[in-house]
């Protein structure tokens, strides 16, 4: 490790300054790996301890920590941008709809209503744990910090309770108007990609119901039409389970997990594998940053959420303040 610059090589990472938020660990937290044995040279967790990177002498595996019970181990994939772009995979919340502030209020009411505390309101120190992840993992955050005798499943029914009723309001018009506002420089970015032939992909670790709005009435403000006949595929974490209804898989499965971004440009795109550094993934927060790595494709964060707080800003390729910078990348 360099002393005066405290960065350390990571396989598949590559260098890695360590002062802008990773976090060196002696082992990984769940005890399989421990620093000097079985050839492990280097563990760093996120600023969040969301994932872990367990690095040997010529590989990385990434352990992507679960709040619900379902961790999992990744290979970590050397990445690179090639030219020309063939697809660029862009984030709903934060990167192309600003929306985040709204999403942490319906976790505030969820978890007000669950402690029957309407004055109930969330710290600064929450926010990189209830945004960027799935609403289940949201909530059980919120429920070990203030509430542990409740559960998940309780607080799902106050969150889509509030959920939809918001939604169905700001659908009529009748709801928050800062709800969903689109990012600026939004239209011209996709319009630009569009005249270049680029194929444009959307992702989002919220469920159908929640995100669809979202980039509909981003859509509407903009003038631009109907958004799944704009882009060349959309993936949501899908619908929810309950009672009466048939629910899909997302929520053991979003960001930092891989499999939205995987899928979305495997099979959305019909993208293979090993056309990857083709494609540029755009994220706002440390989660997003992770899938995108972890599915081998390059990441380039854009300021605005929680990459920095979350201790990702060293994982990103690029660090944009705006599409413009973004756009002179592609």
């Amino acid at each position: 490790m360099d002393k005066q610059k405290k960065t350390i090589k990571i396989p598949g990472l590559g260098r890695i300054d360590l002062n802008l938020g990773l976090l060196r660990m002696e082992q990984s937290s769940d005890g399989r790996h421990r620093v000097g044995k079985n050839g492990v040279r280097q563990i760093i967790a996120t600023g969040d301890r969301k994932v872990e990177f367990i690095a040997f002498e010529d590989y990385t595996l990434a352990y992507v920590v679960s709040a619900m019970d379902y961790p999992a181990y990744y290979p970590v994939y050397t990445v690179s941008i090639e030219k020309p772009t063939k697809a660029v995979l862009m984030d709903l919340d934060g990167t192309s709809v600003r929306s985040e502030e709204f999403w942490v209020w319906i976790i505030q009411l969820s978890i007000a209503s669950l402690l029957d505390n309407p004055k109930f309101e969330l710290e600064d120190a929450d926010i990189p744990f209830v945004s960027g992840h799935s609403v289940s993992e949201h909530l059980q955050y919120c429920i070990r910090k203030y509430c542990p005798d409740k559960s998940v499943e309780q607080a799902r029914v106050f969150y889509f309770e509030h959920t939809r009723r918001e939604m169905k309001a700001i659908l009529d018009g009748k709801g928050r108007k800062d709800a969903f506002i689109p990012t600026p420089g939004l239209k011209d970015f996709l319009l630009t990609l569009k005249d270049r032939q680029i194929k444009i992909g959307l992702v989002t670790s919220g469920l159908y119901e929640k995100a669809y709005p979202e980039i509909l009435a981003a859509f509407r403000t903009l003038d631009m039409g109907d958004p799944t006949e704009f882009y060349n595929a959309i993936i949501t974490a899908g619908f929810p389970m309950g009672k009466g209804s048939v629910g899909t898989l997302g929520e053991l499965s979003p960001k930092p997990h891989p499999w939205l971004y995987a899928e979305l440009c495997r099979v959305g795109l019909g993208i293979p594998f090993n056309e990857r550094h083709h494609v540029i993934g755009i994220e706002d927060s440390g989660a997003g940053i992770c899938s995108i790595l972890l599915a081998g494709f390059s990441a380039t964060g854009i300021s605005g959420g929680n990459i920095i707080e979350s201790g990702t800003k060293s994982l990103c390729n690029y660090y944009c303040s705006n599409f413009d910078e973004i756009l002179k990348i592609i």
